[in-house]
Formats: structure tokens, C-alpha cells, sequence
């Protein structure tokens, strides 16, 4: 008697948005990091763009985490990347607001 082999078919996919999700998080980790690191290289006598830099992590770190979020409730769905697009992008918010806070604070 041989092994039976079992097969289980499925309707879910992984969501685009959720795969979105991810890649706006990682886009702004990468870009939070390359941010913090060139500016800690210049000792805090950094141009405006870093500024601007820093709100367009904000941006797309809340889009990316409102995207992660939707995805996450709907049904027939892999949890894979609307998990780690919520993940990158809370970290990449907290981040954020951390380098907001060492600037007016400390």
C-alpha cells in the first residue's frame, strides 16, 4: 500500500495591496535608515530635504499601514504580506516619530 497523497485546493491569493503595503514599508525603513546614517555622517548640519525626506517616509509609512490594515480583514486571503507590510510600516512610523521627538527633546 503506497502513500496517499493529498492535495488541499484553495481560493486565496496574495492581495496586491498587501503586497503594496510591504514595499512602501520597506521603501521607508530603507529610506529612514539612508536618512538617519547621511545625516549622523554630516553631525546635524544637514539641507532641507532631509526634512522632506523624513514627511514623505511619514506618508508613505501611513498609506502603507492603512493598506496593510484593509487587507489584513479580508477573507480568502494569505496573511503573509498584510502582516509584514503592517510590521515595516509601524516600525517605520515609530522611526519617524522617534527623530521627530531626539529633535525637539534631546
Amino acid at each position: 500500500m503506497g502513500r496517499k497523497k493529498n492535495y488541499i485546493f484553495t481560493n486565496k491569493k496574495h492581495s496586491e495591496r498587501a503586497i503594496m503595503s510591504t514595499i512602501l514599508g520597506v521603501i521607508s525603513l530603507i529610506s529612514l535608515i539612508a536618512a538617519v546614517f547621511l545625516a549622523y555622517e554630516k553631525e546635524g548640519n544637514i539641507p532641507a530635504g532631509y526634512g522632506v525626506a523624513g514627511f514623505l517616509i511619514a506618508v508613505f509609512s501611513v498609506t502603507g499601514l492603512v493598506l496593510g490594515i484593509v487587507t489584513a480583514m479580508e477573507k480568502d486571503r494569505y496573511r503573509l504580506f498584510p502582516c509584514l507590510g503592517i510590521v515595516c510600516n509601524l516600525l517605520a512610523l515609530l522611526g519617524i516619530g522617534f527623530v521627530v521627538y531626539a529633535g525637539m527633546y534631546l
